[in-house]
């Protein structure tokens, strides 16, 4: 199949009254051809979406996934699986781009972010924010078929998002704000299954604010002393001496809202078991962080991939085992 031949049929699937289920090439619609968009290019927007580093989709994909589980009682359906899946890529996607455009003129003097392709110059400011509107348009065409109160949801989940990147300005703790971020797809979950938002699905949101204390704090002890130089505010700085305390902390409160959360839905041995897993995943990266040093408290931060991925497995095979 030729590379220049794209084009997006959509059909029912379930319940629902679509999802983008075939992609496939048509040399007939060549306004859509890829092959128009010169490659470096093509490159530069992906990794301005951060495409080659997925650790960040993972980060919400797993509680949004969770959610998703426990709201269906472990039986949610495939195509609405579909849609937060690719709803959470797109989002993340238009996230990024965002955030570099909110942070052009401050990136330029951090090690890590001074090669960003806004950064750097290789792309232009409206075109990064082209990107995140039409990912985010994407996005919210993706829920038309579910219920109001989702796209309600949607509507609150986009303007956090957008907003996030300037809370480094003023407040003392963005990762907070960004665990909003990052776990609006809890409620918008629930939402979806039950046309409701019941209480736990706002304390699995507070977990999940927790969790991003706990590994963006990680993240952010990569970047404290670039970050004093030019005065972004965050939790590595806030907590100060205190950091590896209270990211520990962080962990401990969003573990213990989260297994609140399983045994409240009535899950038993197998979610228990995943939440020590992840439990002693964070024990691991206390390890890698105390010493407070670039690259062991980058690897912490990633790790917490596979902490999510736990919580995760926890709760999708103590439903499936039960079946």
């Amino acid at each position: 199949m030729a590379a220049h031949d794209i084009v997006v049929t959509i059909q029912p699937v379930g319940s629902l009254s679509f999802v983008p289920s075939i992609i496939r090439v048509c040399a007939r619609y060549p306004c859509f051809s890829l092959h128009l968009l010169p490659m470096n290019r093509f490159h530069l927007y992906l990794r301005l979406v951060r495409m080659d580093k997925p650790i960040g989709s993972l980060l919400l994909l797993w509680p949004t996934l969770s959610a998703l589980w426990l709201a269906a009682q472990g039986h949610p359906a495939p195509s609405l699986v579909a849609i937060f899946v690719i709803g959470t890529l797109l989002m993340r996607s238009a996230g990024c781009a965002v955030n570099d455009y909110a942070d052009r003129d401050f990136d330029r003097h951090v090690k890590r972010t001074a090669e960003r392709p806004l950064t750097s110059g290789r792309i232009r400011a409206w075109e990064a924010l082209a990107i995140a509107a039409g990912l985010s348009l994407v996005a919210f065409l993706l829920i038309l078929p579910l219920n109001a109160l989702t796209k309600e949801l949607s509507v609150a989940a986009v303007i956090i998002a957008a907003t996030y990147p300037y809370f480094k300005r003023f407040f003392a703790l963005p990762q907070a704000y960004l665990g909003i971020a990052f776990g609006f797809g809890i409620p918008m979950a629930y939402a979806a299954v039950q046309d409701r938002v019941p209480p736990e699905a706002w304390v699995m949101l507070a977990a999940n604010i927790f969790w991003a204390l706990a590994y963006d704090t990680e993240y952010a002890m990569v970047d404290r002393d670039d970050d004093l130089k030019i005065g972004i505010r965050t939790s590595a700085i806030t907590f100060g001496r205190y950091d590896v305390l209270a990211v520990m902390l962080c962990y401990a409160a969003s573990l213990a809202l989260f297994t609140l959360v399983g045994l409240a839905a009535g899950l038993g041995t197998i979610f228990l078991i995943g939440m020590l897993c992840a439990a002693g995943m964070a024990i691991y990266h206390y390890f890698l962080i105390r010493g407070r040093e670039r690259m062991p408290c980058f690897a912490a931060f990633r790790h917490n991939n596979w902490l999510g991925a736990a919580m995760f497995a926890g709760i999708a095979l103590d439903f499936a085992l039960r079946s």
